[in-house]
């Protein structure tokens, strides 16, 4: 179920505002146990959502680091040689 949040800080180029609120959304199916919320719950799982993604924002803004940024497509490379590994039959 969460399979959307992803290490955002120390990315070039940064996280985008959908990225973080896609992890953002994860986060909130994952505690909320909802995929989608009935009608009755849509407005707190919405307000939750923005909540996180609000919160996530200021915390990548804030984080300091020596080390240099990491490159989203060397990244990608090595976690599909990962699962290429892991899933090879």
């Amino acid at each position: 179920m969460c399979r959307n949040i992803r290490t955002l800080h120390n990315f070039e180029p940064p996280a985008t505002e959908e990225e973080v609120r896609a992890s953002a959304l994860q986060y909130v199916r994952k505690i909320s146990g909802f995929t989608k919320p009935s009608q009755a719950n849509a407005a707190a799982f919405e307000r939750a959502v923005d909540a996180v993604t609000q919160i996530s924002n200021t915390l990548l803004e804030e984080l300091v680091t020596n080390a240099p940024p990491k490159d989203r497509e060397v990244e990608a490379a090595k976690a599909r040689a990962r699962a290429a590994t892991r899933y090879a039959a």
